[in-house]
C-alpha cells in the first residue's frame, strides 16, 4: 500500500467512524471482522479482518489511528501482549505476526504452521504465544526470538487455545469436540475431555477453574479442568453454531455469539441467561469486553464493529446497516449467481474500493497488479498479464495458482464453461458500466 493511499484510506475511515463523542460503530473494514481485543488502558481497540488488514481504533473518539497490512490472507485472530507494548495476529496465510504499537510493519513473523491459524493466546508472562491451526496442531512460540518452543499434535483441526492463569497448562479445543490439556513446560499431554460430533469453535477460561467452549450446536460446553468433570452446558436456545466467546474481567459474565447474529450473556454464578443482545442479523465472529466490563464489542459479517452497554443490555446508537456484500437478486441470471462466490473479496462499482482482493471495476484491459493502494504479492505487482475475457476465463478454468502463480487469491476453479461464460458476461455488464 502506498503511503498516500494509506493516508487517504485512514482519513476516510476516520470520517466514517466519526469524531467527538465515542462512535456508535466502527466502520472501515472491507470484510468480516474476525478478531477483537481492547487494551488494558481502554485506549485502543484492535480489530482483525477477512480483508487482510488490522485496524487500531481510538476508543476516546472512535477514530481509526492505524490501518496495518502484514498478512497475505484473511486475519483471524488478535491477542495483546500483557506489557502493553504490542499485539500478535494470525491468519489464513499460516503466519503468526508480532507487532509493536507505533510500528507500521510487524517486528517478527512466526512461521511453521502448514494450515490457517485461527486462534491465539499470550502467556501471562508475555514471553510465549500459543497458536491454534488447521494443520491439526497448536504451537507455542517465543515472542522475542520467534522460535517454535512446542508443537502440540491434535486429532483434528485446532480452533481454540488458552493458557491457564498460572501459565502452567495449555488448553485446546477443536473440530473433534474434545478439550485437551497440555503441560506448558514440555508439551506433555495431560488429559482429553469429551469428544464427539459437535465441533468446538472458541474457548475461554474462568477464574473458577472452568473451561467454556463454544459449540457448533449453539451451546457452550463447560468442563472442570481440575476434576475433568463435564458440567451442564449453557444453552443459547438457538441451534446455530457459536463462533466467539468473551468473559468479563471480573469473571461474572460470559458472552457467546455466532451464526444467528445474536449475543447471549450468561450470568456464570447462576448459569442463567442474563440478556440477549443484538437481535437477529448477520453472523458475529468476534467479541471483546472493555476492561471494566461495561461495554461489549462485537465484530460481524457486515464489516462493522458494534458496541453494547452491558448494564442496560442495549446497543449503543445502532448505526444504519451497510449495504450487503452480495448481489441483491440473481433473477435467474447465472452470472449473478456465480458472482456470489466472489463478492466477499471484490467490488464492482467505482466507489466500491478494495476488500480482501482488489476492486474489479474496469477490469478488462487492465494490467495485473495495478489497482492503486492494493497490497499485491510481489509476483503480481510486477506482472505483465492483461485482464481480458480470455485471461479471466483461463483463470477460472485452470485456477489462479496456475495462471497467476504467487497470488493471494484462494484456489478455486469453475470447470463448467457455460458458468464461466456467464460470470464473464456479468463482469462485462457490471464492472465495465455496460460496455
Amino acid at each position: 500500500m502506498t503511503g498516500g493511499f494509506a493516508r487517504t484510506l485512514l482519513a476516510l475511515i476516520t470520517l466514517l467512524a466519526g469524531a467527538g463523542p465515542v462512535a456508535a460503530a466502527f466502520i472501515g473494514h472491507g470484510g468480516p471482522v474476525r478478531g477483537l481485543a481492547v487494551t488494558a488502558d481502554a485506549a485502543t481497540l484492535v480489530s482483525a479482518s477477512f480483508d487482510y488488514s488490522v485496524i487500531l481504533w481510538r476508543l476516546a473518539d472512535g477514530a481509526a489511528s492505524e490501518v496495518l497490512h502484514g498478512h497475505d490472507a484473511a486475519v483471524n485472530a488478535v491477542a495483546l501482549l500483557p506489557d502493553g507494548s504490542g499485539f500478535v495476529t494470525a491468519g489464513d496465510d499460516a503466519a503468526v505476526l508480532v507487532w509493536r504499537f507505533g510500528e507500521r510493519a510487524p517486528v517478527r513473523r512466526l512461521i511453521g504452521h502448514t494450515g490457517r491459524v485461527v486462534a491465539l493466546d499470550v502467556a501471562p508472562d508475555g514471553r510465549r504465544v500459543a497458536s491454534a491451526g488447521w494443520d491439526r496442531t497448536a504451537r507455542v512460540w517465543d515472542v522475542e526470538t520467534g522460535a517454535e518452543l512446542l508443537r502440540l499434535e491434535g486429532a483434528a483441526n485446532v480452533d481454540a487455545v488458552r493458557f491457564t492463569g498460572d501459565g502452567a497448562t495449555i488448553v485446546t479445543a477443536g473440530a473433534d469436540g474434545a478439550v485437551r490439556l497440555w503441560r506448558a513446560a514440555d508439551g506433555t499431554a495431560l488429559a482429553v475431555l469429551g469428544g464427539g460430533p459437535v465441533g468446538l469453535n472458541a474457548l475461554v477460561l474462568g477464574r473458577d477453574g472452568l473451561a467454556y467452549a463454544a459449540g457448533a450446536d449453539g451451546a457452550v460446553a463447560v468442563w472442570d479442568l481440575t476434576s475433568g468433570e463435564r458440567r451442564a452446558a449453557l444453552s443459547t436456545g438457538v441451534e446455530a453454531p457459536l463462533f466467539a466467546l468473551a468473559i468479563s474481567s471480573d469473571g461474572r459474565l460470559l458472552a457467546a455469539a455466532g451464526m444467528a447474529g445474536t449475543i447471549t450473556l450468561f450470568d456464570l454464578a447462576s448459569g442463567e441467561i442474563a440478556a440477549v443482545l443484538a437481535g437477529e442479523r448477520q453472523p458475529l465472529w468476534s467479541l471483546a469486553f472493555s476492561p471494566d466490563g461495561a461495554t461489549l464489542y462485537a465484530g460481524g459479517n457486515d464489516r462493522t464493529i458494534r458496541q453494547f452497554n452491558v448494564a442496560e443490555g442495549v446497543e449503543i446508537e445502532a448505526p444504519a446497516a451497510l449495504p450487503p456484500m452480495e448481489v441483491a437478486a440473481t433473477n435467474g441470471d447465472a452470472g449473478a449467481l456465480a458472482w456470489r462466490r466472489c463478492v466477499a473479496c471484490h467490488t464492482l462499482t467505482p466507489d466500491g474500493g478494495n476488500r480482501a482482493g482488489p476492486t474489479l471495476h474496469g477490469i478488462f484491459g487492465r494490467r495485473i497488479g495495478t489497482v492503486a493502494g492494493y497490497p499485491y504479492s510481489p509476483a503480481l505487482a510486477g506482472g505483465d498479464l492483461v485482464w481480458t475475457e480470455e485471461t479471466v476465463g483461463r483463470l477460472f478454468a485452470l485456477g489462479p495458482d496456475v495462471v497467476t502463480p504467487g497470488t493471494k487469491m484462494p484456489i478455486q476453479r469453475i470447470p463448467d464453461a457455460a458458468e464461466r461464460a456467464a460470470l464473464i458476461g456479468f463482469l462485462r455488464r457490471e464492472a465495465m458500466g455496460g460496455e
